[in-house]
């Protein structure tokens, strides 16, 4: 990996060794950090919705704007590069309530972040920190050298998790 690999809405990267991947804009949408120490392999994947299964044929076709396709492929890359499962850990950050609503059915960030640690744990990965929720959108860094993931706010400055 060179120094940096920008992370897309509906979209994901993997890195090895050094660098940062940074993705931008997460309201709703989530962002999950997955981080093998060990192997220095970490990935940043940015999904916008909670499940393909409840969309029509054709918008099923983005694998990875999804929680739960992105985040197993995600992890399938990682381990062809010499991740190990059973060190991988994950971070995640955004869900949050862009739009006052009190229809559960338009409440996407919640339905984002059940579906994300939902996935997580049918893959036994754990999460060990998250920055989920509230009002406001989110800027995420994830430095593939030491497994730190920033989260920035122009409302809530620099969270270091």
């Amino acid at each position: 990996m060179s120094k940096g690999l920008n992370v897309g809405i509906s979209d994901w990267k993997v890195g090895k060794g050094e660098g940062m991947i940074v993705t931008y804009a997460l309201g709703s949408c989530v962002g999950i950090c997955l981080y093998d120490k060990s192997a220095k392999i970490g990935g940043l994947s940015h999904i916008m919705l909670p499940d393909s299964k409840s969309v029509t044929a054709g918008a099923a076709n983005n694998r990875m704007k999804f929680a739960d396709t992105a985040i197993p492929d995600m992890l399938s890359k990682m381990l062809t590069m010499g991740a190990v499962k059973a060190r991988i850990t994950a971070k995640i950050a955004g869900g949050a309530h862009m739009f006052p609503t009190s229809n559960e059915k338009f409440n996407i960030g919640d339905r984002n972040v059940a579906a994300v640690k939902s996935t997580l744990a049918s893959l036994k990965i754990p999460i060990t920190a998250q920055d989920c929720g509230e009002n406001y959108g989110r800027t995420v860094f994830f430095n593939v050298v030491d497994g730190v993931m920033e989260v920035k706010s122009t409302t809530k400055g620099v969270k270091v998790l």
